[in-house]
């Protein structure tokens, strides 16, 4: 009734540490089904392991999906600890962007193509959420506590990505703790006070570290760029000069 591929899917999510109840649900084959087929299928290869934890270290297959999801990870993302050492990666975006919803999945597959992603719905927004082993190897920056009460440091290896991708971990934390809003100022001209309006890309985390990552990615693709302080601390970035918004425009994009 179902072909191989089928049988591989549903046994991977029972690998990743879901229960038979829960993939029973979301695949809608049943509980003895599942059962069975984990007696008889022969176990699932190695593809499904972590490309960092082999003798040979290799960074994720798909650099530029990997940098983007980093971004989208350090804005809005966490990992939680689950049953059987298995942890969630789980990133909250926001109801009024679906296409967000959308790229931050497509993001996730590309990184994980064996692992499956989900969404749930919570107040205000949707967690896209997968289940793996092996991601705090993709994401060393996960340690307890909020991430701007710690240090947040690249590895080598997630450095020589943003700087082969710089566009896209711009563009995850843009799509994460950024926005472009429209600015305007009044002016006298002749006498006479008129409006004038101007767009405006802010990046803000209270994350000094993050924020500086930001910034040193700005440096990389040419943007011009100042820092806003609350007090003594650093609490946005803002890019307001024509042509570096005009770059951001080119290469960001909204969220949609």
């Amino acid at each position: 009734m179902y072909d191989l591929d089928t049988r591989k899917r549903a046994l991977a999510l029972v690998s990743q540490g879901h229960s038979l109840n829960s993939v029973s649900k979301q695949t809608g084959i049943s509980r003895s089904a599942i059962r069975e087929w984990q007696a008889r299928i022969e176990p699932l290869t190695r593809s499904t392991e972590c490309s960092m934890c082999g003798a040979d270290p290799q960074p994720p297959q798909d650099r530029a999906a990997y940098a983007y999801l980093l971004g989208l990870y350090l804005g809005d993302g966490c990992l939680s600890l689950g049953r059987r050492g298995v942890y969630a990666l789980r990133i909250a975006c926001a109801d009024a962007w679906p296409g967000l919803i959308d790229s931050c999945r497509d993001a996730m597959r590309l990184v994980r193509p064996a692992n499956s992603v989900c969404t749930v719905r919570k107040q205000g927004c949707v967690m896209v959420t997968s289940t793996s082993k092996h991601w705090p190897c993709l994401f060393p920056q996960h340690g307890p506590g909020k991430k701007h009460e710690r240090l947040i440091a690249l590895e080598p290896w997630q450095e020589a990505i943003v700087e082969e991708y710089p566009w896209e971990f711009i563009r995850g934390l843009i799509h994460s703790d950024g926005c472009r809003i429209t600015n305007w100022t009044t002016r006298l001209v002749g006498g006479e006070r008129k409006r004038y309006e101007y767009p405006r890309y802010f990046f803000t985390n209270k994350s000094e570290d993050i924020l500086s990552l930001y910034a040193d990615a700005l440096d990389i693709v040419g943007v011009e760029w100042t820092m806003t302080r609350r007090g003594k601390d650093p609490f946005n970035i803002s890019v307001a000069r024509k042509n570096s918004v005009a770059l951001m425009d080119a290469h960001i994009g909204p969220k949609y």
